[in-house]
């Protein structure tokens, strides 16, 4: 069992699968991984704060050029206490996503369906097992049903793994970001 902040307080929830589960909406997870932020057994790592963490993942949310060099441009509207709205430009390609936050626990991409994009969405959950323990949990879905997931098996394989290794620069990005003090309180909205 592992813990996990909902609102101000830490409930128990079950592990999920590393590579499959089911959300509560029923329809299929088809990637999810979680990163070791901070490990009480490892002095080596530099230890982050939760309130760092969540500041990273939003800085992704609000200025991903810093964590996706290969993006054009990210323009963001509809900005409201629970989230935004963005374009992101890669070259020709434009898409535009839903970026919910759930302060300090979740940031949630929402991509819906547009042009030759599926609808699909990526889930980033801080969790904090014990006091020195934290982990952030990434969860993708790219909204495909499983004769098309069957039919993609060899493609996916590889996604997962571009999945796995951006998200694993994200933490990187962020460990950088905070040795160099800017994903402090007083630099950040």
């Amino acid at each position: 069992m592992q813990c996990v902040r909902r609102g101000h307080a830490w409930s128990t929830i079950p592990p999920i699968s590393p590579v499959r589960a089911h959300l509560p909406n029923g329809s299929p997870m088809k990637f999810e991984h979680l990163i070791e932020i901070n490990d009480p057994l490892n002095p080596l790592i530099d230890t982050l704060t939760l309130e760092q963490v969540w500041r990273g993942l939003v800085l992704r949310a609000e200025s991903p050029k810093l964590f996706v060099p290969h993006l054009d441009e990210c323009q963001i509207s509809e900005r409201s206490d629970a989230g935004f709205a963005r374009s992101l430009r890669y070259g020709e390609l434009v898409i535009n996503d839903k970026v919910v936050l759930v302060p300090q626990l979740q940031v949630r991409y929402e991509v819906p369906a547009q042009k030759d994009i599926s609808a699909s969405s990526l889930v980033m959950t801080i969790e904090m097992p014990d006091e020195a323990s934290l982990w952030v949990r990434f969860q993708y879905d790219d909204g495909h049903d499983a004769a098309t997931d069957a039919a993609n098996a060899l493609y996916d394989d590889f996604r997962r793994s571009a999945y796995q290794e951006s998200d694993i620069d994200t933490v990187r990005i962020m460990r950088e970001l905070a040795l160099e003090g800017r994903l402090d309180a007083g630099l950040l909205n």
